[in-house]
């Protein structure tokens, strides 16, 4: 029978037995859907949806890990995969996010209408993923051990809080883009559905859902590592499902149904018609 294991020198990793049902469960789940998207970016030719492809992965190595882990309690190793893995998954799906908005903007020939330089826009939202990545790995890698498991907290949160804020200024970044868009369509926008324009939001509104669902759960994790290891989050296993697992499965599934791999067919579409039309008028 499974049961709680410390280290040699008493220290816990974990205050309950993690459930190898549900982290079988998710295993499976997220193995499903990453084999989806992988097939959808090969089949779409989306190159920026790699690093969600390889957020998927994180996520199936990151589980496994916590399946080996419920009759093993004591493994170190085992530990510290699931939790970096886990915890880094959601980061390597916000970098694609942030790649879609710039080919959504070119698209419809609304460069002007992105709050900054167009060209920057891939740019400072990765570079600010990235910062993230590496501050909350660091962090993720040093909290198996006790002595600096406080301080490895600290590093988390912070890379937390950079993703949050980075996140924040994309959703304002997108926001600010439908708005003008609403006053002031581009003719390419206009062009496209027969004539009706609209296929910007089919794109738009899910980046908008994962967006969030990637928000609420990185604000879930920093109230969770601010509560301590002695903390409820941290001492109960379902609020991490339901506030991680849940939610990026969701994105997962959003961002399945809604692939932003079209978006560069629509822009070649569009070209094609303007130059069509300008070759009718002359």
């Amino acid at each position: 029978m499974a049961k709680l294991e410390p280290l040699a020198s008493g220290y816990y990793l974990w205050h309950y037995v993690p459930s190898i049902a549900a982290s079988v469960i998710f295993l499976l789940l997220f193995l499903a859907a990453t084999l989806f998207h992988s097939w959808k970016a090969w089949k779409t030719r989306a190159r920026f949806c790699i690093p969600f492809c390889i957020g998927g992965l994180f996520e199936v190595i990151g589980y496994g890990a916590r399946a080996s882990c419920t009759n093993n309690t004591a493994s170190i190793m085992k530990y510290s995969i699931q939790s970096v893995f886990v915890l880094l998954g959601p980061v390597l799906f916000a970098a694609s996010v942030y790649m879609v908005l710039a080919r959504l903007m070119r698209s419809v020939g609304a460069e002007k209408y992105s709050l900054i330089k167009i060209t920057r826009v891939t740019k400072t939202f990765v570079t600010g993923d990235v910062v993230s990545f590496l501050v909350q790995g660091g962090g993720a890698g040093m909290m198996a051990i006790g002595s600096l498991a406080s301080t490895a907290k600290g590093i988390v949160i912070a890379g937390l809080i950079i993703q949050i804020v980075v996140f924040g200024f994309f959703m304002v970044t997108s926001v600010v883009f439908e708005k003008r868009m609403r006053r002031c369509p581009t003719s390419i926008s206009m062009s496209m559905n027969g004539g009706q324009g609209g296929n910007w939001k089919g794109h738009l509104y899910p980046l908008y859902a994962v967006s969030v669902l990637i928000m609420v759960r990185s604000v879930f994790r920093v109230v969770e590592y601010a509560m301590g290891q002695e903390g409820y989050l941290l001492s109960h296993e379902w609020p991490m499902y339901v506030f991680d697992s849940v939610l990026m499965l969701g994105v997962m599934v959003i961002w399945g149904r809604w692939h932003p791999g079209s978006i560069r067919q629509e822009a070649a579409g569009s070209q094609l018609l303007s130059m069509n039309s300008a070759q009718s008028k002359a």
